[in-house]
């Protein structure tokens, strides 16, 4: 009586390893990868005005003046006010070197613009300057249909895993089946060099071209 009931638990030990089998299919995975290569139409900047004063106000006031003409260059130069944002307002005390005395005040006022045209960039940053600022920073180049580029990205990232998965299923000599998963993990646009080589007005800006790439893991049934 013992061995048969010994024997039944091995066989219904076995069978439930096999169901387990049975129930866990086989899988690959791969990751795939989209990169879309796209001409930048827009252009991004922060503008600023720093200025110096005896006093925290006269250096204020000095600073307002002088942010107030860049603000207003930048609207005649066709950035829409919408496009316009302050960016930081600042004040700060400048002391001797042992930190013992306030010499003078320092106040920066800075604004971030987007230009919708690159090929005038140079002009815009050359207009601002005369105007009074004397901090730039920029461009960040990108296209205004990004996320469009997006979808193409990642659309070509699936397509890039499957491929893979085809390779693997091909050497192992299985077929590929479903789709089990999918996980993103896409990247911002990335700057490149310049498709050719183009100066505006007196400063030169080159479009050049920005990345966009999606990253994706894929996991495929083994039918």
């Amino acid at each position: 009586m013992r061995f048969v009931t010994l024997a039944a638990v091995v066989a219904l030990g076995a069978s439930l390893v096999a169901a387990s089998e049975a129930s866990t299919p086989r899988t690959v995975t791969v990751n795939g990868t989209g990169i879309v290569t796209s001409v930048p139409n827009q252009a991004d900047f922060t503008f600023g005005v720093s200025t110096n004063a005896n006093t925290a106000t006269a250096a204020l006031t000095a600073n307002a003046k002088q942010m107030t003409n860049v603000i207003g260059v930048l609207k005649s130069l066709g950035i829409a006010e919408r496009n316009i944002q302050t960016a930081q307002i600042s004040i700060t005390p400048n002391t001797n070197q042992p930190g013992t005395k306030v010499i003078d005040y320092t106040a920066t006022n800075s604004v971030t613009a987007r230009s919708g045209s690159i090929a005038t960039s140079g002009k815009l940053i050359d207009g601002v300057v005369r105007a009074g600022a004397n901090l730039v920073g920029g461009p960040s180049l990108t296209a205004s249909d990004q996320q469009a580029l997006s979808r193409k990205a990642l659309k070509a990232a699936i397509a890039d895993a499957r491929a893979r998965a085809l390779v693997i299923a091909a050497a192992a000599h299985v077929k590929l089946g479903r789709v089990l998963s999918v996980t993103e993990a896409s990247s911002g646009p990335i700057t490149s060099g310049p498709v050719a080589s183009k100066s505006f007005a007196s400063t030169p800006v080159e479009a050049g071209t920005v990345q966009t790439e999606a990253d994706v893991t894929v996991t495929f049934e083994i039918a």
